[in-house]
């Protein structure tokens, strides 16, 4: 399967500015496939010959900055396709409104969380229902190690096996 690219390469530079672009994509693919439900195979058992020809097509794919696609066979038309908008780059989390303001330019603390700060200076820091690390790993059921993988699957289809016969 034979294939050519044809690549672009767009710079610009404003040093007056001190701005510069560059962008480069691939533009234009050529490639030649198998064309499909195109093939002819002839086998002739007397004289002992084959022949087998197998049609082919050349695809174009043309691709460009502002997410449009062309695709198709040569000489038979492009479809076009408009692809869906994609940022390069992250979606910020947190971008603050007016960065640097002063502190009268800016907005007032939302009511939810003036009260959930209210409620921790009140408690000063302390939790209602605080519980010691000790209290906490007593409840949990005791660390059994394992030698081997299969072990501890195999003691414990016996064990619910057992329970099962006892009833």
């Amino acid at each position: 399967m034979a294939t050519a690219e044809l690549n672009c390469q767009v710079s610009e530079e404003d040093s007056e500015r001190r701005e510069a672009f560059w962008a480069e994509w691939k533009d234009l693919t050529l490639s030649t496939r198998p064309e499909e439900g195109c093939s002819l195979h002839e086998e002739d058992a007397m004289r002992r010959e084959t022949y087998h020809r197998q049609g082919q097509c050349q695809a174009l794919v043309q691709r460009s900055p502002w997410l449009v696609m062309r695709m198709g066979i040569l000489g038979l038309g492009l479809q076009e396709y408009q692809l869906p908008y994609q940022r390069v780059l992250p979606l910020p989390i947190f971008t603050p409104s007016k960065l640097g303001a002063a502190q009268e330019e800016r907005e007032d603390t939302p009511v939810q969380l003036r009260e959930l700060l209210a409620l921790e200076a009140a408690l000063g820091g302390q939790c209602v229902d605080r519980q010691d690390v000790a209290e906490i790993t007593k409840q949990l059921p005791p660390v059994v190690p394992v030698s081997k993988p299969g072990a501890l699957r195999r003691s414990l289809s016996r064990s619910l096996s057992q329970e099962a016969q006892r009833g």
